[in-house]
């Protein structure tokens, strides 16, 4: 196996592991700070009650 073409497999390979989980990663802190500052009450204390239940601290 070519030297070149290995590290460029290796290369692609990170490069499409990284980018699902970096929109993973913004996704989550989109959909935690949204419920965590929703004003509508009953999606605040869901978001709140489950954070407490994993163990995220929230306050």
């Amino acid at each position: 196996m070519n030297t070149a073409t290995h590290s460029l497999g290796v290369a692609a390979s990170s490069s499409s592991r990284l980018l699902p989980l970096v929109l993973a990663g913004l996704l989550g802190i989109f959909i935690t700070g949204f419920a965590g500052m929703a004003p509508i009450s009953a999606v605040h204390n869901a978001a709140h009650d489950y954070r407490h239940s994993m163990g995220f601290p929230c306050h």
